[in-house]
């Protein structure tokens, strides 16, 4: 053999290993999803889905730039044996390798868990529950068992109490009852031997501090207001006082378009009714915030008992309140909150 047919033999090797490299480079790592669309995408497998059902979720949403490159190096990979379930977000930069390896090792990435401004339990069950592979009827039906409710130290009526709205992370595959014990964990967290003490001194349970707060958060979203609209509440109760909170009854409607709440709704026979029920109503009636919370807790000392709305010489509503001691000067107040809502022609 000449040396120079040696020398051409080794260039044309040479030659065909670095295609060849390249070529399985580029298969690799040439970003493959969701290319020319702006976010990416998660993908969820469920317990006992296959290849083939992995491979259908990828076709339907369109995520895939380049399919048969997929599909032969998760072959040669072993994707098809190795499916685990979760959630996995293929991100745009991300090649096939990468891809094929956080699936095949089951490297979830966790759900982003926020909710805040929910009404009822029926929200809070569909807003957590769409987001996990449990599903909103599992979690419903746990939530309304009272045995699993007394389980966490609640009820059916203020189980929505031991929801603090914040951003969590958690798993898709979670398991349910491990949902709610971490949910039942981060609770026991927020409420610290300080904030326990407070509700005792007040005379309250950790619910009835909740129950309390709903109040509050429903009547303000003025976070600097929150501990004087709960003293006001505070001071109705010392003087066996109707809280006569309008959220209340609104939430007894379960019609959250009332704007004012008139004798025809203050008439309703109902536990959550505070124009007809003294005290507090026996859950909350909205999943109330850590700032109302902690404004019940830390509530302002005064004596006024009443508030409504303030109104600014344009007429306009500030969002704040003008507080008052006697009645005389909350009718004075209310009149002009009255012809306020007149002007705007709020019903």
């Amino acid at each position: 053999m000449s040396r120079n047919f040696q020398i051409g033999l080794f260039v044309t090797v040479t030659v065909i290993i670095t295609s060849f490299s390249f070529y399985f480079w580029q298969l690799a790592k040439t970003p493959n999803f969701q290319q020319g669309k702006d976010k990416d995408f998660a993908l969820l497998i469920p317990a006992g889905a296959t290849y083939e059902t992995v491979l259908d979720s990828l076709k339907k949403n369109d995520v895939l730039n380049d399919q048969m490159s997929f599909r032969f190096l998760a072959k040669l990979l072993k994707l098809p044996e190795k499916v685990k379930p979760g959630r996995y977000v293929l991100t745009r930069k991300m090649g096939n390798l990468e891809a094929i390896q956080k699936l095949r090792n089951g490297s979830q990435d966790a759900v982003r868990l926020t909710f805040n401004n929910i009404r009822i339990k029926e929200d809070l069950v569909k807003r957590i529950g769409a987001k996990f592979a449990f599903g909103a009827d599992t979690l419903g039906r746990l939530l309304n068992d009272p045995q699993v409710c007394q389980k966490y130290g609640f009820d059916t009526t203020n189980i929505v109490s031991m929801f603090l709205p914040n951003t969590y992370e958690i798993f898709w595959t979670t398991k349910v009852d491990k949902f709610l014990g971490r949910m039942h964990d981060e609770y026991n967290k927020f409420w610290t031997p300080e904030r326990i003490a407070k509700a005792k001194a007040l005379g309250y349970s950790k619910a009835e501090v909740s129950v309390m707060a709903s109040i509050v958060d429903a009547e303000t979203n003025r976070t600097d207001e929150m501990p004087r609209i709960a003293g006001v509440y505070l001071n109705r109760i010392k003087q066996s006082m109707p809280l006569q909170a309008d959220p209340t009854v609104i939430f007894a409607w379960r019609d959250f378009s009332i704007k004012r709440v008139t004798g025809k709704y203050s008439a309703l026979n109902s536990p959550y009714n505070t124009y007809r029920v003294l005290g507090l109503p026996p859950g909350p009636i909205n999943i109330p915030s850590t700032d109302a919370i902690n404004a019940v807790l830390n509530a302002e000392q005064h004596d006024y008992l009443y508030f409504c709305v303030k109104i600014d010489p344009d007429g306009k509503l500030l969002g704040y309140h003008d507080f008052a001691v006697t009645y005389e000067d909350h009718l004075k107040n209310a009149k002009i909150y009255q012809e306020a809502l007149n002007k705007l022609n709020i019903k």
